[in-house]
């Protein structure tokens, strides 16, 4: 007799149901694992053959053979011991068979027989909502399956306390999902003293999710406005928090179970490497750009990165997803993230100071912002000069809007794009709106247009260009709630494309 139970593969955020096969046949005896399983599946054996031996149950003197099927799939990691032990157990006929499979399993034994918690318990337990089964998961996992609402998640502590489940000796009780983490306030807006272009360029930005770069001299403060910028972003939004859950997920990022409704923050150091950013590795990782997905990717230092890490970065920009490709794996990860970067001017850091500057200008920032390509630089939608703040700006008090004030200008016209793009897949900031969805909710009128006409032919725009200051003039109304995109508009969201001393 074969018995089947219920495992899954990960391919990016998706998980793939694999049938864990068990067949007890008359032979010498063997435990043999098949079906592509890598070497954490194929030690499973010993895992599991010891923990039943730590309960008092023996294996028979006879084969034993476990297909994981389809057995073309790849099977990598440990979380096969639970579905290969309980499949087993149900041949053994310890466990009954018709419940056995009826449960999608996931989790790693230790040798006396305990449950290891181990990743991708969300995307599972989003795989066993959409087959109609329940979850069985370690107890350190369960948690964070809980927030599947149309999934039953039981969560054991040891392969024993399964047994007694089943078999209806002491049933366990579901599962409960963990905290919603509240986003943290603690850096406030107003603590910046100054600045204040680049507090609006940065509402901007956050308004309509636009790609935002600031450039100026050491220690004018791009990384302290960088830092308060998830204290003005919206919290996300269910949907969001899901998405960007299951990714961490896959990650063994999420905190005991509890799923945050703040945007990540993600800040890579400028050493690091095409896989880390983009995602990748033996078993093809999310990288940065995936874990800020409906978040916020700050790259600081930002032509200290590596030519080709930054180069990179242009097709994930425009199409919110990045596909990994490597000779065993071929995974996309989604990937819709707001990039804000920070630069000097130049090298020595101090190009628009004659006093301070070294004796290379104006070539010393020619070289240093050369590093970034034209089509890169062409895709941040605002470019905004951090000049120094005076010394008697630093000594004055704290003053200006609190984050919370902008924040709630920002929610405002988030709130308006929401409903705006209603019934539109895959467009929910102006950011994503293209093609004639952009021409239709961006039109401006004929003083608008005429200014937009003429700001393209003197500064030279591309189409991308010009499409992006649309964009970006969409949001500056959408804070004003402005039905129409109109001159003023217009003309702000061109001076934020203008080049500068540090981006000439």
């Amino acid at each position: 007799m074969v018995t089947r139970a219920y495992g899954v593969a990960f391919q990016g955020v998706e998980a793939r149901l694999v049938e864990v096969q068990c067949a007890v046949t008359p032979g010498l005896p063997a435990f043999s694992i098949v079906g592509l399983p890598d070497k954490a599946v194929s030690e499973a054996r010993d895992r599991v053959r010891t923990a039943l031996t730590s309960m008092a149950i023996a294996l028979p003197s006879k084969r034993i053979t476990i297909n994981l099927s389809p057995a073309d799939l790849p099977k990598e990691g440990s979380h096969f011991d639970l579905p290969i032990a309980i499949a087993l157990l149900a041949a053994l006929e310890i466990l009954p068979a018709d419940v056995v499979e009826t449960v999608v399993a996931l989790g790693e034994l230790s040798l006396d027989g305990s449950l290891v918690p181990v990743l991708g318990a969300l995307p599972a337990a989003m795989a066993a909502a959409q087959a109609e089964r329940s979850l069985l998961c370690p107890a350190g996992s369960g948690a964070e399956a809980a927030w599947v609402n149309a999934c039953q998640v039981i969560a054991p502590n040891s392969l024993g306390d399964v047994v007694r489940h089943y078999t209806g000796q002491v049933p366990l009780q579901p599962a409960e999902a963990g905290e919603v983490l509240l986003p943290d306030h603690s850096r406030d807006l107003r603590e910046v003293k100054g600045q204040e272009r680049a507090k609006r360029a940065m509402e901007v930005a956050a308004a309509g999710r636009h790609h935002f770069m600031m450039v100026g001299t050491p220690g004018s403060g791009k990384s302290m406005l960088a830092a308060r910028l998830p204290s003005i972003l919206p919290p996300l939004t269910a949907a969001e928090a899901l998405g960007t859950s299951m990714i961490h997920s896959i990650a063994g990022l999420l905190d005991e179970g509890g799923i945050s409704r703040s945007r990540p923050f993600r800040e890579p150091h400028h050493t690091a490497s095409m896989a880390s950013i983009i995602g990748g590795g033996r078993n093809a990782k999310p990288g940065e750009v995936s874990l800020a997905h409906n978040g916020v990717l700050f790259m600081d230092e930002f032509p200290e990165f590596a030519r080709n890490v930054l180069e990179t970065l242009r097709q994930p920009i425009e199409t919110g997803e990045v596909m990994i490709s490597r000779a065993n794996a071929h995974v996309k990860y989604p990937c819709k993230f707001m990039l804000v970067a920070a630069a000097n001017p130049c090298k020595c850091g101090y190009l628009p100071d004659p006093a301070r500057a070294c004796a290379r200008v104006p070539a010393c920032g020619e070289d240093y912002l050369g590093r970034i390509s034209g089509p890169l630089m062409d895709r941040f939608d605002i470019r905004v000069d951090v000049p120094p703040v005076s010394y008697t700006d630093l000594d004055l008090p704290a003053s200006g809007e609190s984050s919370a004030d902008v924040g709630a200008r920002v929610k405002a016209a988030r709130d308006l794009q929401e409903m705006r793009f209603t019934g539109y897949k895959n467009v929910s900031c102006n950011a994503d709106a293209e093609g004639d969805l952009l021409e239709q909710i961006s039109a401006p009128d004929q003083e608008g247009r005429d200014l937009l006409l003429r700001a393209a032919e003197r500064f030279n725009l591309s189409a991308r260009g010009y499409h992006r200051v649309l964009r970006v003039a969409r949001t500056i109304a959408d804070l004003e709630a402005s039905e129409l995109v109109r001159k003023p508009h217009i003309a702000e969201a061109v001076s934020f494309r203008l080049p500068s001393f540090a981006v000439a």
